[in-house]
């Protein structure tokens, strides 16, 4: 009999299980509310702490691994690459821009 079945029997739980059970009682009790205001205060409370830069740190690292996961796969077919789409948005700029000028000059 393996350890679980044997928990089980006696009435115990697991600590994954007791968390699950708790998280699920907060969310019954507490409503999206209170997960929407932790979640500020705690993005509030890292910003101050890391700055900026960490947000575009780990945006950039996140990004570089999505990339590799869709690098050749069946997803990725027919779709833009990261980049073929960054080049396609600088020329957008450079557009932009130009246009810009020449309003200026008008």
């Amino acid at each position: 009999m393996s350890t679980r079945t044997e928990e089980a029997r006696k009435g115990k739980m697991t600590v994954a299980e007791a968390g699950r059970k708790g998280g699920q009682k907060t969310a019954a009790t507490h409503g999206r509310e209170f997960y929407e205001e932790i979640g500020r205060k705690g993005g509030e409370k890292v910003s101050s702490e890391r700055g900026p830069e960490f947000y575009s740190e780990i945006g950039s690292k996140g990004g570089s691994e999505r990339a590799k996961q869709h690098e050749g796969s069946r997803e990725a077919e027919g779709k833009t690459s990261l980049e073929e789409a960054g080049h396609r948005g600088g020329q957008r700029v450079r557009r932009l821009i130009q246009a810009g000028k020449e309003r200026e000059r008008a």
